[in-house]
Formats: C-alpha cells, sequence, structure tokens
C-alpha cells in the first residue's frame, strides 16, 4: 500500500488563498472510531493496521501543517497517546522526510494547536524538532492564557465568535499565513465545523471489516446535524484483503459535495 495517499500530491492542489483541508479517520463497521478508556479516547486496537498507518503517514507527510487540539497534547502528555506530530521518527516513513525535501516542503510540518481552554503543554518533541507552533481558540477564550502564551512567542490565532474554533475563519486565517495544505488530526468536532463552513476539501477514510461494539465509543461528527452539508461523493476506493488480523479493509476517499 506504500506510496497510494502520497501520490494525491495534496501539496499541489491548495494554495494560500484556498488552502486544501483535508482529514482522515479509521473506523469499524459499526461507526466506532475511539473507545472511551478511562480519561482517554483510544483508537480500537482490532482496528489497526500497519497498512492503515503507513497511509496515514503520508497524508501527513504532504501537509504544510497539521492541526491538532488541546486534548491530544495532555494525553501524549500523560503518557495515554502516542505522539504522530513529525515525519521520519520511525523506520517505516525515513522515505517521507526525502519526499518533502524532493517536494519543496519544510522539513517538518507546523503544528497548529486548536484549542478553547489553552490548557495544554507543548511537547518535547515539537520544540526538539524545531516545528513551528501556532495556537488557534475562539474570541472568548481566557485573556490572560492567550497572553501568556504570546509571551512565550507563541502566535495565538482568532478563529470563532464564542470560545471554540470554528471552521472558516481557521482556515482563512491559515491561508493568510501561506498554509497551502491543512492536514486535521483533530477529531469529529473539527471535522463537524469544517464541513458545517464549507471548507473541507477531501476526506480519507480507513473502513476495517470488523464490529467493535462498546457502550462508550466516539463517530466522525459531533454537535448538531449537519443535514446538506453532510453530503460526500466517493471518489476512489481499494481493498486491502489481509489487514487487520486477516479481516481486510477498505480505503477510502470522499469529496464533499458543495451546494448548488
Amino acid at each position: 500500500m506504500a506510496g497510494l495517499y502520497v501520490a494525491d500530491a495534496l501539496h499541489s492542489l491548495g494554495s494560500a488563498s484556498a488552502p486544501f483541508v483535508y482529514a482522515s479517520f479509521v473506523g469499524s463497521l459499526d461507526g466506532r472510531i475511539a473507545l472511551q478508556d478511562g480519561e482517554a479516547s483510544r483508537l480500537p486496537v482490532e482496528i489497526t493496521s500497519e497498512n492503515d498507518f503507513r497511509l496515514f503517514l503520508e497524508l501527513q507527510a504532504q501537509a504544510d501543517c497539521l492541526v491538532t487540539h488541546g486534548g491530544y497534547l495532555r494525553d501524549l502528555a500523560a503518557g495515554r497517546l502516542d505522539d504522530v506530530l513529525q515525519i521520519g521518527t520511525r523506520a517505516m516513513d525515513r522515505d517521507l522526510v526525502r519526499w518533502r525535501e524532493e517536494n519543496g516542503l519544510a522539513a517538518q510540518p507546523a503544528v497548529v494547536i486548536a484549542s478553547a481552554s489553552l490548557d495544554f503543554p507543548i511537547p518535547q518533541s515539537v520544540i526538539r524538532e524545531k516545528q513551528r507552533v501556532l495556537i488557534a481558540t475562539g474570541r472568548q477564550a481566557p485573556r490572560d492564557r492567550v497572553d501568556a502564551l504570546r509571551a512565550r512567542g507563541y502566535p495565538v490565532i482568532v478563529a470563532g465568535d464564542g470560545a471554540s474554533v470554528e471552521g472558516a475563519p481557521l482556515v482563512r486565517e491559515l491561508g493568510n499565513l501561506g498554509f497551502r495544505s491543512v492536514y486535521l488530526l483533530t477529531g469529529p468536532r473539527m471535522l463537524s465545523t469544517m464541513l458545517r463552513d464549507g471548507m473541507l476539501s477531501r476526506l480519507y477514510l480507513t473502513i476495517a471489516h470488523r464490529v467493535v461494539g462498546g457502550e462508550s465509543f466516539h463517530t466522525m461528527a459531533a454537535g448538531p446535524r449537519l443535514e446538506g452539508a453532510g453530503r460526500l461523493r466517493l471518489s476512489s476506493l481499494y481493498y486491502d484483503s489481509a489487514a487487520p488480523d486477516g479481516a481486510g479493509q477498505w480505503f477510502a476517499r470522499f469529496e464533499p459535495l458543495r451546494p448548488v
């Protein structure tokens, strides 16, 4: 499966005036993207595979910036989740460092942290790799924390009139900063606001052929009904017959349908 997604050349599809915004999820046949495990949400082990992870890294390699969120950084600091904010730190993605260099991208993507509370640590890996870090929040975010982050040298983007980040103002501000390809490493709330605001360019979805079950779980979208904004059209579908665990999985690509 190596090379399947990097062939899409996502880094070339956007511009500063219209960044290409894409997201990816892996889910089960019964729609589980994560199970609640105490304080953390975890990807069900039944739907994980090296093939899917390689394609995740290929999507990451094509980004000018990664959008993550404060909850992930808190879980990362507590040791509940793995660090996936860099390219080339594993044997399976060292070739992608060279790919970025050959395609004129920075050694590592910038990291945009979306947060309403502004209560999170900056990962040591991001500092070590000298990645550019920006903070995105809403206009009603705690003023003292905004000031503290700016005092530490982190630019703070105001992307929404409430406390939370909203899709359209975030994409507009990232474009103003010169970002052309934006990969959402966030979750259901960010996907929903991007769809609702018509900002999502593409959705990649791995569907593992497993039924997971579980009483406390997350699905891809959160918040009010999306109605027409949730329409997507399948543009490609690949079948991996082996992983995970012999059950097989689909690698699907969807394009949002714009209002007519």
